[in-house]
């Protein structure tokens, strides 16, 4: 049985509209899970956190971690992320691909084209 390739992200987000423009484009076959409208679990990001270093799915960058209080990201950890994220997704850095069992966070084309040049 084929995995369903999914993307996670926020629709308005610009990152996660090239990457749907990307897959749209190249006819590759996805469902797109929304934060916003679909919510997100305490078991997605512990699977994603078992998957890549959770560091790696911060979006430091984002003006929801600029306006964590200071001791909150001082003593973040995988942990503490489960329950922060779920509490405000937009902590995740977008989009956040799930291919064929793999995690892959952010976007750029050279990227996407190599996932996907071997499927």
């Amino acid at each position: 049985m084929a995995m369903i390739t999914t993307l996670y992200g926020i629709k308005n987000c610009d990152t996660v509209k090239k990457a749907r423009k990307f897959l749209d484009n190249n006819n590759i076959d996805y469902r797109f899970h929304d934060f916003r409208q679909d919510g997100t679990s305490a078991e997605l990001i512990e699977h994603w956190c078992q998957l890549t270093d959770w560091q790696n799915l911060l979006n430091k960058r984002s003006r929801t971690y600029r306006e964590l209080p200071e001791a909150t990201k001082n003593t973040m950890s995988a942990d503490s992320i489960i329950n922060l994220v779920c509490q405000q997704p937009t902590l995740v850095k977008r989009p956040v691909l799930n291919h064929q069992g793999q995690l892959y966070i952010g976007y750029s084309d050279k990227n996407y084209q190599e996932i996907f040049s071997h499927a």
